[in-house]
């Protein structure tokens, strides 16, 4: 048997529904963002290879909490209601 955690368990109540859109809406904002703020640090190096060395640690942190948040987004959105007809 697959053990779920609370994440995977779709909602079906309209103010549980709403307040999971709210804080999607919120952790959409947020990525946008990080993603204004990796690239004001790209500009002030001058360096936009990720793949470089010399590549900001900043820039590379934020990177990566904006990718967990995607993540984090896209299994939300897994509980709306509907979201299986969706997807």
């Amino acid at each position: 048997m697959k053990p779920t955690s609370r994440l995977e368990t779709p909602v079906s109540n309209p103010r549980t529904t709403m307040k999971l859109q709210a804080l999607i809406a919120d952790l959409r904002w947020q990525v946008h963002l990080l993603e204004s703020d990796i690239q004001d640090e790209q500009k002030r190096t001058g360096i936009f290879d990720v793949t470089s060395v010399a590549y900001p640690t900043l820039a590379r942190n934020l990177r990566a909490r904006r990718d967990n948040l995607l993540v984090t987004i896209a299994l939300l959105e897994g509980q709306l209601p509907g979201a299986e007809i969706a997807a």
